[in-house]
Formats: structure tokens, sequence, C-alpha cells
């Protein structure tokens, strides 16, 4: 298929709260190197900054960052902000809290509820905003998240933050965070590769709720934060001949098919791979291709 004029428009729109996005998104986890994070070659800033814009001239108005996401060199809310900054009315940026990394890049103890605003105001600060569209409170394995999202809660109280949403979570922790304050939007890891029933049915509930439900690694895989391994099934291979796409395309396709409210947000620092990871919303799977995927992903095979 043809990448070059396909903007995020064809993939329809969704909303975050009261802020529409078009459902394929950008994730800036590899906007800095090589890498996910530290260890790699840091990316060349020009070209990071470049990625950023052609984005937004493909219509992608939903980028999803964290203050973590930085390399030896590079930091991802910085690039955001030299190269979007001032950002335009519809553009929507959700960022994460919870896990801290020291200025080494080394992954140091979560936050506590206490030191969350903390985090919050470094988003602030680095994306050069007076408030955040949506702040996810990733999980970082506590049985309870109702202490560190009351903490949320109280920050978008005071006008910091606008939506709250959640990551790595499971039902329970859905339930407990909206007995505190409304939930925008649910991340969890989800793809082909991942058959994990509790996230089905916290994607299945999301959608019966109409929560946003906002997949990572979608494309990755098993790889995850080391990214694809470059190696795909024969469904999958067969189903991106038949459209003359790439497996990458045909799993974002399929992500997207789950339902209206699921999201997409690859992220790439590579403006070719950009441009197909917008144009897969443009393709429409047939319900024999996408019953062909669905049992590869139950089965994990």
């Amino acid at each position: 298929m043809t990448s070059e004029k396909i903007t995020a428009a064809a993939a329809g729109t969704w909303k975050l709260g009261d802020l529409p996005v078009s459902r394929i998104g950008y994730g800036a986890m590899r906007l800095t190197g090589s890498a996910a994070f530290h260890l790699g070659v840091p990316s060349d800033r020009e070209r990071s900054i470049a990625v950023l814009r052609r984005a937004i001239e493909l219509g992608v108005n939903h980028i999803d960052t964290a203050a973590f996401y930085f390399s030896s060199l590079r930091s991802a809310n910085e690039l955001i902000n030299s190269a979007l900054a001032p950002y335009a009315d519809d553009l929507v940026i959700a960022t994460k809290v919870g896990p801290h990394r020291d200025y080494s890049g080394e992954w140091a103890t979560a936050a506590r509820p206490d030191q969350l605003r903390g985090q919050v105001e470094e988003n602030l600060r680095q994306l050069g905003r007076d408030h955040l569209d949506v702040v996810y409170l990733r999980r970082m394995r506590q049985d309870s998240i109702a202490e560190h999202f009351g903490a949320l809660a109280e920050l978008r109280d005071a006008g910091l933050i606008r939506h709250l949403a959640i990551s790595d979570v499971a039902s329970e922790h859905l339930a407990e965070a909206q007995a505190i304050a409304p939930v925008v939007s649910v991340q969890n890891k989800y793809g082909l590769d991942f058959p994990d029933p509790e996230t089905d049915a916290v994607l299945r509930t999301c959608g019966e709720q109409g929560i946003a439900f906002v997949p990572f690694f979608a494309i990755a895989g098993k790889g995850g934060a080391h990214g694809a391994s470059g190696t795909d099934d024969h469904e999958v291979l067969a189903v991106a001949s038949a459209h003359g796409a790439t497996p990458a395309q045909i799993r974002l396709a399929w992500t997207l098919r789950q339902g209206p409210h699921v999201l997409a947000i690859p992220g790439t620092g590579n403006p070719d791979h950009l441009a197909e990871n917008v144009a897969a919303g443009a393709l429409r799977l047939t319900d024999e291709e996408t019953a062909r995927l669905d049992a590869r992903h139950t089965s994990g095979e």
C-alpha cells in the first residue's frame, strides 16, 4: 500500500475525556535513541525533531510520552517541546508517572504517592506547559493503586492535570481508580503475541464503558522495549501479502480492529516507518482475516 499521502484521519477518532484524538497516535519512547532508554546509540536530534513535525503533518494529534524517556543525550519531552511548541490547540499530550530513573539513567525506586506531584511538575517543566492533558499512573506491581491514584486526583482538582488514566492494570485496579475519580484511558501491554485473558477482559470493559484502551508494544510484540524481532508467522505474512502491507501494519490494523475505543501509539525514530504506521489506519481487515488473527492471539502461537 502507498503510505505517503495517507493521514491519521483514515483511522477515525475517539475521545480521551473531552479531547478528540485520531486513533493512530505516536509513542515517544523510541524517539531518543536506538534503544528504548539509555542503553543504545542516542538519536540524531534534528532527525527526531523532523519525525515529530512529520507526525503532526500526517494528522497525528495524540502523543504519548514520559519524563523517564531519555537517553544519555536526548529527552523525549524536551524534543517534543523543541519540535512542537507552541502547541496546536488540538494536540493532546499524554504522559506517565510512577516509575523513576535517576540522572545516570538507572531505574530507581518507584515514586511514593507524595512524590507524584514532583513527577507531574517535572513533566510540566520539560514540556513547557501549565497543565498536562492526560496523566497515566503506571502501576508498579503494587496490589492497590488507591493511594497513588488519589494523589493524582488531588493534582487534577488543583488544575495541574486535565484527565486521569492508568497503566499496567487489571480489572480490579480500574474499578478501584473509578471509585476515586474518572478514568479516561487504560494503557496495557497488548498485541497479537500476548494471549492474556485478563488484559482481554480489561479491553472489553473499557469498550463497554466508553474508556479508551491504548496498547503498548503492539508492533514490538514479545520484543517489548528491545523492539520487534523482525520475524512473523505465516498468518501475519499471508494477511500482509494480501493487502500489500508490512507485517507491522497488519499488527496495527488488527489492534485497531479490536474496537472503536482502541487507540494505537506506535513509536519510531524513522520517518519512513512513521508514514507506514500512520497508513496502517487505512487498512481494513476482512472478518475472515480478523478471525484468523484473533485465533493466533488467543493461542499465542
